[in-house]
């Protein structure tokens, strides 16, 4: 018996991680804890940067465009799922919906984008170390970030346009928690060809060629630092790109162990926890990637807390001071 058509939509269901009641609070304060050390952890990074005039080149500038990414990525799916564990309701509306799968989208092919970014910075620091100011200049690197922002905007918003044109049945259960473009796309009644035929170019396009490009750069990259000859040249060469590289492993490692799960197991709520990975562990976990193991950030922090102990201080050497000389200071 074929399904009801359902052709206006007000509203999807979420189903959420588990829907067991007594796990809601739990998951609740986990994934509020996750989230606030994403913010934090990425915004700690963007304003190091932005302060420090040692870090205004090409290496952090696509470094601080990854850190606003990852906090406006998680920003597109764990709120609305912690105001559904706080309301205990699994609703979202169709317009929501759809601008959540547009931003999930756009910011997930970003952070894509951004990271191969980085490993062509890197293959031009370490192969081309004399040329690399005059490669990387401000104007190249602002070129690069605006081609990666309008490729994503326009190819989220294809992938958005052929949702809408499609036609719902009256069973609107995504098995996810938040309204991932296959989940949605499969509740559809209408035909759906159209749509996993501009999924299948997209990925093989915007996933698998920036894929191709980060190893490209990074076999180059080994091969330049296995010609170094000093023990210490090499291990300076990898310690300038090992943080890239942890971060690139994670996401891929991810996204992969994602697609592989969801495609042994064939059971969509196991996806939708497997998806967590990546949509909430790896921007959380960027930010201490790359403050652990990079020098340059971890001095930034120090002088940070130093200079926010000192003005501390002063304020409370100030408070203590009669008044007569406040007024005379």
């Amino acid at each position: 018996m074929e399904r009801e058509i359902q052709t206006y939509v007000s509203e999807f269901i979420l189903l959420g991680l588990s829907e067991d009641t007594e796990v809601q609070p739990f998951l609740f304060g986990l994934f509020l804890i996750m989230c606030m050390v994403t913010f934090i952890g990425n915004l700690l990074i963007i304003l190091a940067i932005i302060s420090d005039s040692h870090f205004h080149t090409p290496t952090y500038f696509f470094l601080s465009n990854l850190s606003f990414t990852d906090i406006c990525f998680t920003s597109t799916t764990v709120p609305k799922m912690l105001l559904n564990f706080q309301t205990e309701s699994k609703i979202i509306t169709y317009e929501t919906c759809i601008i959540q799968m547009y931003f999930f989208m756009l910011f997930g092919q970003l952070d894509n984008y951004l990271l191969t970014l980085m490993a062509y910075d890197r293959f031009v620091a370490i192969c081309h170390p004399l040329q690399y100011t005059v490669i990387m200049n401000p104007q190249l690197c602002a070129l690069l970030l605006l081609a990666c922002w309008l490729l994503s905007v326009l190819v989220s918003l294809l992938h958005g346009l052929l949702v809408l044109r499609l036609s719902f049945c009256t069973v609107l259960e995504i098995p996810h928690f938040f309204c991932e473009i296959n989940q949605v796309i499969q509740l559809a009644c209408s035909d759906i060809f159209l749509n996993e035929l501009v999924l299948y170019i997209a990925f093989e396009l915007l996933a698998v060629i920036p894929l191709t490009g980060i190893l490209f750069s990074y076999s180059k990259i080994v091969s330049s630092i296995l010609r170094i000859s000093t023990p210490g040249g090499k291990h300076k060469a990898f310690s300038t790109c090992g943080s890239h590289l942890s971060v690139t492993s994670l996401l891929y490692g991810t996204c992969l162990g994602v697609y592989l799960s969801s495609a042994a197991t064939q059971n969509p709520r196991a996806s939708g926890i497997a998806s967590v990975m990546y949509t909430v562990v790896t921007p959380m976990l960027n930010p201490f990637i790359y403050s652990l193991r990079n020098k340059d950030i971890k001095l930034a922090f120090k002088k940070a807390e130093k200079h926010s102990s000192d003005k501390r201080i002063i304020c409370l050497k100030f408070r203590k001071m009669p008044l007569i000389n406040r007024i005379e200071n």
